[in-house]
């Protein structure tokens, strides 16, 4: 099979939600459509009795919540779909924003009960960033949830993006009986509980006003379907591909997810209309998916993803080209050539070794501490991939190490933990002092886990008063020296080594740019 043959037969997207919106129960439910698996475990009261496919990590298990990026890759209807089940919770949003420079394409996942919330609107503005395609799956249909109208309403005003539905569900909560497929013209019928993989009961009806609608839904349910579809083509847009390629319409499904209802509905439809995959963008070009040299960068690294096993994987997104394993590439940062004779693909925590992959692939590399996230590497073009920056943290600790006999163990699982993107790491040129830089709380909790269990250093977290890290830069040298000396107690050293400016106050912040206009903040370290 050629390679481009090979990159039109791959889909490659996330799944983004709010947290509890049943991110992880569709992504399996996904795996159970797609054959990957046989059967699947309910999400209740934030308790995992079997735990989800894609929370391998122990406090995912303890909490009911992902916390980390998963990558799952399956073959569906002769096609390769590669999915990444991200964080929903806000915490971990860094990791989310990284895992969307690596996809073609988004699913939003959206409770009826409770509508667009305040991490999905976060999370589309990333989106919208690159111009994504974002299809949206409205969940929980089996529960008494809002007006159908209503949701598609706010998504439209709070996402800032047109809605075309392409199925329409009839009744909801305990009068739910199913959905019409206005994209495929069928009836597909509702049967709750199921945890099993079956057959959709569906009925083909290319006529809507046919008697034969009486039959499975009643008269009045079928009188207002017939009256819903009307209003739904008299307001809504036709759908057209394009605009949903180009990041301008979101058609919307339907369905009950841990029920795996509407699940079918949602992939057969996503394979028809999901991109294949596209045009990379470096520092000095265009990257095409069929050019024949190889190319790729690395958006996620997570080390001890087996604890039986101290191993470090980095996840490489698969740009141009044709990867093969025990193959020298080039690593633009290092300016040096590697030669990877451990390439795997993932099933979540399931992994087997590959000989080769495509564009659109997630390959998971393993490694020693050369690549850290952003990473590119080619078959000898020097261009970066463009797009993977680190925000400026919102909360700020000091790190006390516990056991002084564990430093070095500490020392490694910090600087392991930031090159995962877990966090950010800040060490003060004055002192040495360490501070850790997180989107929010939990994040330090998942720290002092992962180094008790995974490194056996112990740490606790002291409240210290910071506003914003801000990456220093400026064409003037001398002036950038004179800021250091001038604040020498505020200026701190990343994991990379760049110059960070460590504002106590907005106030503050905003003085010392006044004082040193010549001197560039930077709110990314992407500058």
């Amino acid at each position: 099979m050629s390679i481009v043959e090979e990159i039109k037969r791959r889909k490659t997207f996330g799944i983004i939600s709010h947290p509890n919106a049943g991110k992880t129960t569709l992504t399996e439910k996904l795996l159970l459509f797609g054959g990957a698996i046989k059967t699947a475990g309910a999400v209740k009261s934030n308790k995992i009795n079997q735990h989800a496919t894609s929370d391998f990590m122990e406090i995912e298990k303890q909490r009911g919540i992902s916390v980390s990026t998963s990558v799952m890759g399956f073959e569906y209807n002769g096609l390769k779909i590669n999915l990444l089940d991200t964080p929903g919770h806000q915490d971990f949003a860094e990791d989310t924003y990284r895992t969307l420079t690596a996809v073609d394409s988004v699913i939003m996942i959206i409770d009826c009960v409770k509508g667009v919330e305040i991490q999905t609107e976060k999370l589309m503005e990333v989106c919208r960033m690159r111009n994504t395609p974002v299809i949206s799956f409205i969940n929980k249909l089996d529960r008494e949830g809002r007006d159908p109208y209503e949701l598609l309403d706010e998504i439209e005003d709070k996402l800032s993006i047109e809605v075309r539905p392409l199925s329409w569900p009839i009744g909801m909560g305990k009068s739910f009986k199913g959905v019409y497929s206005l994209f495929n013209k069928k009836l597909i019928l509702f049967t709750p509980s199921k945890t099993k993989i079956d057959n959709d009961d569906f009925v083909e009806i290319e006529d809507i006003n046919s008697e034969i609608l009486e039959q499975y839904i009643g008269e009045n349910d079928a009188n207002q379907l017939r009256e819903d579809v009307e209003l739904i083509e008299g307001i809504y847009p036709d759908f057209e591909i394009n605009d949903y390629l180009e990041g301008k319409l979101a058609p919307v499904f339907f369905g009950s997810a841990v029920n795996n209802f509407g699940v079918r509905e949602l992939l057969d439809s996503f394979i028809k209309i999901a991109p294949i995959p596209k045009p990379r963008h470096t520092e000095l070009r265009e990257i095409l998916p069929a050019e024949d040299k190889f190319s790729g960068f690395i958006f996620k690294i997570h080390a001890n993803i087996d604890p039986r096993h101290r191993n470090r994987i980095a996840f490489l997104r698969v740009c141009s080209g044709k990867f093969e394993r025990k193959k020298n590439y080039f690593h633009v940062r290092q300016n040096k050539n590697l030669r990877f004779s451990n390439a795997t693909a993932f099933m979540a925590q399931n992994k087997e070794t590959i000989d080769e992959a495509f564009p659109g692939d997630i390959v998971g590399l393993y490694d020693t501490g050369n690549l850290k996230i952003g990473d590119t590497i080619t078959e000898g073009e020097k261009g970066i991939f463009k797009g993977i920056p680190s925000f400026s943290p919102e909360i700020f600790r000091e790190v006390e190490n516990l056991d002084a006999m564990k430093s070095k163990q500490l020392d490694k699982g910090l600087r392991q933990l930031m090159d995962e993107g877990v966090a950010q790491l800040f060490t003060f040129e004055m002192g040495a002092r360490k501070v850790v830089g997180t989107v929010g709380q939990l994040q330090f909790e998942v720290i002092q886990h992962r180094l008790k269990h995974e490194y056996g250093a112990t740490c606790r977290f002291r409240q210290i008063n910071l506003f914003k890290a801000c990456w220093i830069a400026g064409d003037d040298k001398k002036k950038v020296d004179e800021l250091i000396k001038s604040k020498y107690r505020h200026i701190a050293r990343d994991k990379d080594g760049k110059l960070v400016f460590m504002a106590e106050t907005k106030q503050w912040l905003m003085m010392v740019q006044e004082n040193f206009p010549d001197v560039e903040f930077h709110f990314t370290s992407e500058y």
